[in-house]
Formats: C-alpha cells, sequence, structure tokens
C-alpha cells in the first residue's frame, strides 16, 4: 500500500508539468501464457500513466482487477488464488525512459530502467520497447518477459502443465500532452 501511495503521489507531482508533460488513463496491459494444457491471455484497458519528456520520469499504475480473460473462471483464478488481488491491488513501473530524442521523427528504440512491483515484489527491471512522439501525443510499446517466481507468484502443482513460468507481457500506450493552465 506504501507503495501505491508512493507512485500516486509520483504521479501527481508530474501532473504539474506542462509543456513536457504527457498522461494516458486508458494505457492497455496485456499479457500471454502458452503452456502444455492450455493458453492463457488477459487484458487490461484501465492502466494509468505519466512521462516527462524533460527528464524521463516514467511511472505506471496497473489495477490487477482490471485484466479481463476469455474465461471467467481463469479471471476468479488469477485473482484470487495467483495474483491475489485483495492483498496486491496494483502492479507499478516507476523509473525513467533512456535513449529518446523528443524531435526525432519516427519510432525510437528505447530502454525503460526502474522498479517493477507485482504481486507486492519489487525487481530492477530493464525494458527495451519503442516510442514515437507525435504531435501531442507519444506512444510507446514494448513487449518483455515476467518470471512468476520473480515476483513470488506460485503455481499450485496440480496446474503446472496449465501455467507457464514466465508470461510475455505486451504493452502498449498512448500518452497525450497535458494541457497548460
Amino acid at each position: 500500500m506504501k507503495k501505491f501511495l508512493l507512485i500516486s503521489i509520483c504521479m501527481l507531482s508530474l501532473a504539474h508539468l506542462y509543456a513536457q508533460g504527457y498522461k494516458t488513463t486508458k494505457g492497455k496491459v496485456t499479457f500471454f501464457s502458452s503452456a502444455p494444457v492450455e493458453d492463457i491471455k488477459a487484458e487490461n484497458k484501465v492502466v494509468t500513466g505519466l512521462f516527462d519528456a524533460q527528464t524521463g520520469s516514467l511511472a505506471f499504475l496497473v489495477p490487477i482487477n482490471g485484466f479481463r480473460f476469455p474465461k471467467s473462471l481463469m479471471q476468479e483464478h488469477f485473482n484470487e488464488k495467483f495474483m491475489e488481488s485483495h492483498k496486491f491491488p496494483t502492479a507499478t513501473f516507476d523509473g525513467e525512459l533512456l535513449g529518446f530524442n523528443i524531435s526525432k521523427a519516427g519510432t525510437q528504440v528505447v530502454q525503460a530502467k526502474g522498479n517493477l512491483t507485482i504481486h507486492g515484489v519489487t525487481v530492477n527491471a530493464n525494458i527495451s520497447g519503442n516510442i514515437e512522439f507525435r504531435e501531442d501525443e507519444v506512444h510507446m510499446k514494448a513487449i518483455f518477459p515476467i518470471k512468476l517466481v520473480d515476483h513470488a507468484i506460485q503455481i499450485p502443482k496440480v496446474l503446472f502443465y496449465n501455467i507457464a513460468e514466465e508470461m510475455e507481457v505486451t504493452v502498449n500506450f498512448v500518452l497525450k500532452k497535458l494541457e497548460e493552465k
């Protein structure tokens, strides 16, 4: 809960940036698990994020219960048994984006470095992705693996063949320039 408050405070302080500040309240995060018995895919479209293009500061907040699955039973098990969303309601990333040039046209390859917190466990993350600056928007996309063991997410032995030990995560964000007041 302290981490959630810290991210919220950081996001509010970043919101006061105007000339180089960008925000999204409709980011998209998906994950995919390929296992011998079945594939699992979920999507979350209620991601919030802020980006300061002047400093490279970046923060995202993902509500765990915002993930939607094709089967309601998968969603129930995900929230109750694996992610324990009642105890760990959010995943967060706070850090900085490196290797971009705000005045450069086209897609740029960048690195996001910072703290990724999932299931109450924080790890140092280094995530490669793409960024593109378009008029009053910033488009960000990345695909990266998450190992469940790194975040103390346990798979019951009975479900070992149903859930992969590593998830492929895809993030897709369109951040809009903050308006000057």
